[in-house]
């Protein structure tokens, strides 16, 4: 047991904040995470000290020891783990005890919510937070400053001394996101940020989502509530203005704000509101998440006029039975790309997000995926491969088919190993996604015999490579990509205004009526 003597706690948070491992010199940068943010708020509000350990690239031992030791004392040090990083923060978590052996360590985010018992086994982790960790760690730094038994905190696992677990319930969800204080911005080198470098904020002002998709985690993340009905809430309309006025404060050189939030339309009521007060008092440039079944012409309108120039939508995948037997969504093909018609009507860039890679797919649905972006004429897609995680009904129905090998590498670029849908077209799929997509534009704007022709071109194309073919375009593709990457870091970093400058020429073009 740890008593501070009624000194505050210290507490310093670990963010792997990564994807490509590989980038020891990159310094600056990186991302914004709204909960770490939130929790050291929380913290702080109650005169504990915060302090942010933001690895952006995959850390050897003595690098990471280093950073460490220039951090500074703590007696609370708590990592943020996601499951592609979980390999990572192992090693991080062992190295951590070799610096400092007698510091309490604590995990949270998403891994631990969906695989706690994954995650309390690793030698060194002393508990784990399950679901939402503000308060969980307030009580936590409370108690170990008034020298009381910390062990009864709920949301909470703790390894006991006799190496049992201790597993507490998780406290209930506060419907009130207004009770929190405005996120802690300085927790980050915030200006130095990838996103605010050139001028946009990354916000979230809700949390959770009220919809099954059988990939996602937030059906099993609404789970672990006892009141699971109110999983999904947005700050008030009022509180979001102040959290977005609080923010511009800070840093006016925003120019943009860019809304994470799960589904921005979830509560239309909400929306109505919050758009108006956007409108009147913010009225920035924007972009946010929104969902098909839930949309209308209306809804689009407002977005126009508030100042929404791209929207971003969950396509996944263009194979409808797919997506009703597998994915658990409910929307046509005719839905989507009636949908679609009201933002080139309005003059607003649409983003889709596809996964490819599914589960039972083959590279003729992924084909699917490609035309249904072009009848609705999207604007920019990402292509996603899918990746299994933890306690998803999808992870389930991979491993049943026998699809979920033993162990994924974290440098596994495609994790499902499947007969009919191999590596190879999974990675050509992914890397010729867009240029696909606007071949296939062209062909259905040519209609007719001319643009079936057209399209059979294209499908035999993409269908029938020899496996040779395949990887050797991916080759292509992966040297055409870290070249561009390099470039757009050089441009963020180096020339953030000429960046800024080729983002605006390129927003310019929106998408036409149809």
């Amino acid at each position: 047991m740890i008593d501070l003597k009624g000194r505050k706690a210290r507490y310093l948070l670990v963010y792997p904040d990564y994807t490509d491992r590989d980038l020891k010199s990159k310094q600056t940068g990186g991302n914004y995470s709204e909960g770490l943010a939130s929790i050291s708020a929380v913290l702080k509000q109650a005169g504990h000290s915060v302090g942010l350990l933001h690895l952006l690239y995959l850390h050897e031992e003595e690098d990471f020891k280093s950073k460490l030791k220039a951090s500074g004392e703590w007696d609370i040090i708590g990592f943020s783990i996601r499951t592609t990083a979980f390999p990572d923060c192992q090693k991080y978590i062992k190295w951590t005890k070799e610096v400092y052996p007698d510091v309490f360590i604590t995990c949270g985010s998403y891994h631990c919510t969906l695989v706690p018992e994954e995650v309390i086994s690793v030698d060194g982790v002393d508990c784990v937070t399950i679901g939402d960790g503000e308060y969980a760690e307030l009580e936590l730094c409370d108690k170990m400053s008034a020298g009381e038994d910390y062990t009864d905190i709920e949301s909470k696992w703790f390894k006991m001394p006799d190496g049992t677990i201790k597993k507490n319930p998780v406290r209930p969800l506060f419907a009130d996101l207004d009770r929190l204080p405005i996120p802690d911005f300085d927790l980050f080198d915030y200006a130095n940020l990838e996103s605010v470098k050139v001028d946009t904020a990354i916000v979230i002002v809700s949390r959770g989502c009220f919809y099954n998709c059988t990939y996602c985690g937030n059906g099993n993340f609404r789970k672990v509530y006892p009141n699971k009905k109110i999983y999904a809430r947005f700050r008030s309309p009022e509180n979001a203005i102040l959290y977005l006025k609080t923010l511009l404060s800070k840093y006016p050189n925003i120019k943009y704000i860019n809304f994470r939030d799960a589904i921005f339309n979830m509560f239309p009521d909400w929306f109505d509101k919050f758009i108006e007060l956007y409108k009147k008092e913010i009225h920035l440039p924007c972009t946010g998440n929104i969902r098909f079944d839930i949309l209308t012409e209306d809804t689009v309108r407002k977005m126009k006029e508030a100042g929404f120039y791209t929207i971003d939508m969950g396509l996944e995948s263009g194979d409808q039975e797919m997506r009703f037997k597998y994915l658990k969504r409910f929307q046509t093909d005719e839905m989507m790309i009636n949908c679609s018609k009201w933002f080139h009507k309005y003059g607003i860039a649409q983003l889709t997000y596809n996964i490819i890679g599914l589960p039972h797919e083959t590279i003729h649905g992924a084909l699917k995926t490609i035309k249904l972006n072009a009848k609705m004429k999207s604007d920019r897609v990402i292509p996603n491969i899918f990746y299994p995680y933890p306690g998803t009904r999808l992870h389930d129905i991979a491993k049943e088919a026998g699809f979920l090998p033993e162990v994924i590498s974290p440098d596994c670029r495609v994790p499902l190993v499947q007969p009919d849908f191999p590596e190879h077209e999974v990675l050509f799929i992914e890397a010729y996604f867009m240029h696909y997509v606007k071949k296939y534009k062209k062909a259905f704007a040519k209609g007719g015999k001319r643009g079936e022709r057209m399209e059979r071109r294209l499908d035999k194309a993409i269908t029938e490579r020899s496996v040779g073919s395949y990887k050797r375009r991916v080759w292509i593709h992966d040297r055409y990509t870290s070249v561009r990457n390099g470039l757009k870091d050089f441009l963020v970093n180096r020339m953030p205004k000429f960046y800024l400058f080729l983002r605006r020429q390129k927003h310019k073009k929106k998408a036409k009526e149809v």
